[in-house]
């Protein structure tokens, strides 16, 4: 561990050369990749400088135990009582810094939110949802900017659509997608009866188009009118857009912006993440004797996690995760799942609990 951590802090210190570099300085593109993977290691460096001084430090409290002096023995006594536990911290956070990073956990997001099962309560739900997302949103420092809705006839969404901007909005996000059930007693409901209902999250990365590796001449475009419930900007024009790749057939398009510029900006993202999703189905699929991961299968259809209302208890299936707190979590207090989500990924990738 200490040979790796001294490798990075050499990667440090070149990179802190390099940004002094006039031909760097100049290039603004190359200023920021380097300026981005320089703070990158900021945090690791910092602790790896901390865990180098309470090494230190220990060792001169060990070399005070050898003193004659009662007193002296006593202060050194002291001394390591705090620093081990101060060690201890800092190598498990070290092993953690030292978790490799998924780079697309910084990049912004396409956040979709779309009624189930369950009617007009589903509707409800789902803009339910929305605000609760918004809270937290609100909470993360993160801008917003809803590019589709289709309200309910009663309340809520049939369908939301919005990009969310910020710094790490996908790490925290990306365990959001997939189906989310709610258990309560639904504002329709005359007779008392606790309804089931359910409503489908989608967290999308938002790719800069440079950064998608698909050619040209392997896609297919089609632009059509998009079909709704009317108005003034429905079947006019041809804004809807449709991308086919043709190596592997899969077909993405959108119709959620006014926008034919937005919605190929949209469609394009929404084939890079299929294709991405096929390539993981096939590394899969060639190593089923591996274990799936607790987080991040890909598979949206399954039920990730239930918001129970008359026992006032939010449940994450993924990780067996019961919490009895469900008043606050709807008010945007998402935290403590998403971090019991990411410690769960992390454990993952450490070997924890394998098998």
């Amino acid at each position: 561990m200490l040979d790796k951590l001294e490798t990075i802090q050499d990667r440090y210190y070149y990179l802190e050369e390099k940004l002094s570099d006039p031909e760097v300085l100049a290039d603004m593109k190359q200023f920021a990749k380097i300026n981005k993977e320089y703070k990158d290691l900021t945090e690791i460096i910092e602790t790896y400088r901390e865990y180098k001084m309470t090494v230190e430090h220990i060792s001169n409290a060990r070399e005070m135990l050898k003193d004659t002096d009662p007193e002296m023995r006593e202060m050194a006594e002291s001394e390591l009582s705090d620093l081990n536990p101060q060690l201890d911290e800092l190598q498990e956070k070290i092993n953690y810094l030292l978790i490799p990073k998924d780079p697309e956990d910084t990049k912004d997001v396409v956040f979709e939110i779309r009624s189930g099962t369950g009617g007009d309560e589903a509707s409800i739900f789902a803009g339910d949802l929305f605000r609760m997302y918004s809270k937290y949103f609100e909470s993360q420092g993160w801008k917003t900017e809803v590019i589709d809705e289709n309200p309910g006839s009663v309340g809520g969404y049939n369908k939301i659509v919005m990009e969310v901007y910020g710094a790490d909005v996908y790490g925290k996000l990306k365990f959001e997608s997939g189906a989310h059930r709610v258990q309560r007693v639904p504002k329709t409901e005359s007779q008392g009866r606790v309804h089931t209902s359910a409503a489908t999250v989608a967290v999308m990365p938002k790719f800069e188009e440079e950064e998608i590796d698909i050619r040209k001449d392997d896609l297919k475009t089609d632009t059509f009118r998009a079909q709704g419930a009317g108005g003034q900007h429905v079947n006019k024009t041809e804004s809807g857009v449709r991308f086919t790749h043709l190596p592997t057939g899969i077909v993405a398009e959108s119709t959620d912006s006014r926008s034919q510029h937005k919605n190929r900006e949209i469609a394009l993202q929404r084939l890079y993440v299929k294709i991405q999703d096929a390539a993981k189905e096939r590394s899969y699929l060639e190593q089923k004797d591996k274990r799936k991961s607790l987080v991040g299968t890909g598979d949206r259809s399954d039920k990730i996690r239930t918001y129970n209302y008359p026992q006032n208890r939010i449940t994450d299936h993924r990780i067996n995760l019961t919490l009895y707190n469900l008043d606050s979590v709807v008010e945007g207090d998402l935290d403590e799942v998403i971090l019991a989500l990411q410690r769960a990924e992390n454990a993952e990738k450490m070997g924890v609990g394998a098998e």
